[in-house]
């Protein structure tokens, strides 16, 4: 039986679907959509329940979708327009909007994370979890992921509902943090490591440093939510670095609490769509302990300036904009 009356879009508000099929996965993030073949065009009823769908759910599943490249640019388009496939690296060569992930690439990371030397401060990465680009001062709208090689089993990912995240914090510590800001730079991660390649496309390569609000309030919902990366954030601005970390460290642990996430158990043609502006994800979580092939392949919806309920609009401090194609 489908379920799609658990959690308001926003307060007061709520749809009945009529062109898709939702089943929730939780009470608070994730749900399956069924009844939607993405080979075929779609009209803007369906478009208008899906991404409503994406407004209450934060992420949303589709199964056994076999579609090619440019049905899922045409999916895409939907949302917004395209970025490049990344601010650092470029995508396929036939289609500049797509990044290809392979498992091995994961499999490099965890690993130099897990057994490197110890050093003064901790891996940043908090396994894995992030919100996607927010190295610059744009970072996109939405996310979505089509599994064209996936497993037999593992190579699962996790999502957390950073709206949820913000509402668990009591009043105190939220009013603390409603009017801070904190820097995101690349990595060495996001770098893809040692010295960037030129791009084909002549854009920039970096490196990119961006101000954000610690706090942002989603563009469409009205919503706070917790805005920070343990892949990229560095610190917080006007706060000494033992109380940056402290504080860092307490959102974190707040952000990856199992009751905000869920997680997805891939299946071969299956297509994720995350909110990346009220979505942190992490994943694949367990590509250190296995050796089969998993590939996905990611686009990206153009985003906009984050602002904070102090109205703080976010700010390059280093490196252009994440902009769209031309």
């Amino acid at each position: 039986m489908s379920v799609t009356a658990l959690r308001p879009v926003a307060e007061g508000q709520d749809f009945t679907p009529t062109r898709i099929v939702v089943d929730p996965v939780t009470p608070l993030i994730g749900a399956e959509i069924s009844g939607v073949d993405l080979r075929q065009p779609l009209d803007a009823e369906t478009i208008a329940e899906i991404r409503q769908a994406i407004n209450k759910w934060r992420v949303v599943f589709f199964r056994d979708q076999d579609i090619s490249n440019e049905q899922l640019k045409a999916f895409g388009r939907t949302f917004g327009p395209l970025t490049p496939a990344h601010p650092i690296s470029e995508g396929l060569d036939d289609h500049p909007e797509i990044w290809e992930r392979k498992v091995d690439e994961y499999r490099v990371r965890r690993t130099e994370n897990d057994t490197g030397p110890p050093s003064a401060r901790p891996p940043r990465d908090y396994k894995g979890w992030h919100i996607d680009i927010t190295f610059v001062a744009n970072p996109n709208s939405y996310s979505l992921l089509h599994g064209t090689e996936i497993p037999a089993y593992g190579g699962d990912t996790l999502f957390a509902n950073l709206i949820a995240a913000y509402d668990g914090l009591t009043p105190k510590i939220q009013r603390l943090i409603d009017d801070l800001q904190a820097v995101h730079q690349t990595s060495s991660y996001d770098a893809g490591g040692g010295a960037r390649k030129p791009r084909k496309d002549g854009r920039s390569t970096g490196p990119f440093v961006s101000l954000h609000p610690l706090v942002r309030v989603h563009p469409e919902t009205g919503e706070k939510l917790l805005f920070l990366n343990p892949g990229t954030t560095t610190h917080i601005v006007g706060l000494k670095e033992r109380e940056s970390q402290a504080l860092l460290d307490l959102l974190y642990g707040e952000l990856t609490r199992p009751e905000y996430a869920v997680r997805f158990r891939w299946s071969p043609k299956a297509l994720v769509v995350w909110d990346n502006q009220a979505v942190a994800h992490a994943g694949p979580i367990d590509y250190a302990h296995f050796n089969l092939g998993r590939t996905v392949r990611r686009i990206t919806v153009a985003g906009e300036l984050p602002v904070g309920p102090d109205g703080f609009k976010s700010q390059a401090l280093e490196g252009p904009l994440f902009n769209v194609l031309g």
